[in-house]
């Protein structure tokens, strides 16, 4: 019976990276047919490691990194992922998205939707946003509603609850942004009969915290079983930048600064991990309570808000359903 504490998560990254270099190497040259790897880079925590992993496995002669910046990305992001690439030895690729998206009518899009709750807001003259949800996940038990944040040109904010078509409407005009790097990631593979390498970690994927056919498609998932603590242990035995393991995990979609926290996770990863995996591990309230120095009900409010992610969001995890050839399509 697993005992719990706040270590509960500690790997051997040594034995887990060789682990996931034959993975990868299994898989990708193996089972694919494929040579190398393509891996989106980002100046964030999970690309970092993800591109450290291919270049173990495959050599930096095969690894292609694509840096994706579009007009409303943090030109540090540029910089974090330059500085990452020269680490490894790979040449980074730079791919603007902005035009892209403008032809998508991603800003217009997205824009309208935030106006019906700002009329006053203009990207034009300076106003940014970001779209949050509430930080008080242990102290009280309150829903996944998102708000919308906006900036105004002297730095000023204020926050306002989004309705359901406001929500869905930015959030589907924001998505644009990952399938289209997505579409780049597939070009640069298909041209030199590479894979591409997912960056996904075990909070992003099994809650949700991705893009159907965006972020989330790819050929292989890397680091998608790791929690974001585990990935941070990993980076540290790869030698990532401490640049880059110092920066606070961002989304970079919004053009108002959006760390993940605030825009999906609700807690930090160093308490949202351990608890999770004590509830996978089915570790009785009481004993994670004790362990992690917090009230029973604000443990169980972690393990509902994980189930709840989990559940809403299942469907971005199912392969496209294909009816049974052999089985009649009536009674």
């Amino acid at each position: 019976m697993i005992r719990f504490s706040t270590n509960v998560i500690d790997i051997d990254s040594g034995a887990e990276t060789d682990r996931i270099v034959a993975f990868l190497q299994r898989n990708v040259r193996r089972e694919m047919k494929r040579r190398g790897a393509v891996v989106g880079i980002s100046g964030g925590i999970d690309s970092a490691v993800v591109l450290a992993l291919s270049v173990r496995a495959f050599g930096a002669r095969n690894v292609t990194a694509v840096m994706m910046p579009d007009r409303d990305s943090d030109p540090i992001s540029e910089r974090l992922a330059r500085a990452l690439a020269a680490r490894y030895g790979v040449e980074p690729l730079l791919e603007d998205i902005t035009a892209a998206l403008e032809g998508f009518d991603c800003y217009r899009r997205r824009d309208d939707a935030i106006r019906r709750v700002f009329p006053e807001f203009d990207a034009a003259k300076g106003y940014k946003s970001k779209i949050v949800l509430p930080q008080d996940l242990l102290e009280a038990g309150t829903f996944n509603v998102y708000s919308v944040t906006v900036v105004a040109p002297d730095g000023r904010e204020e926050t306002r609850p989004l309705g359901a078509r406001e929500m869905l409407e930015i959030t589907a005009a924001s998505n644009l942004k990952q399938r289209s790097r997505m579409s780049v990631l597939y070009f640069h593979a298909e041209a030199r009969q590479f894979a591409v390498i997912g960056t996904s970690n075990k909070n992003e994927h099994a809650q949700g915290f991705f893009v159907k056919h965006g972020d989330g498609g790819v050929d292989i998932q890397a680091i998608a079983h790791l929690f974001k603590t585990q990935v941070y242990q990993l980076s540290r035995h790869l030698d990532v930048p401490v640049s880059i393991q110092q920066r606070t995990p961002t989304t970079d979609t919004y053009s108002a600064p959006c760390d993940q926290q605030e825009f999906f996770f609700r807690l930090p990863f160093a308490t949202l991990d351990p608890i999770w995996f004590a509830r996978e591990n089915r570790i009785p309230v009481p004993e994670v309570a004790r362990g992690m120095g917090l009230p029973e009900v604000q443990v169980q409010r972690v393990y509902d808000d994980i189930a709840g992610k989990q559940s809403t969001t299942e469907y971005l995890r199912l392969s496209p359903p294909i009816l049974d050839p052999a089985k009649p399509a009536y009674a």
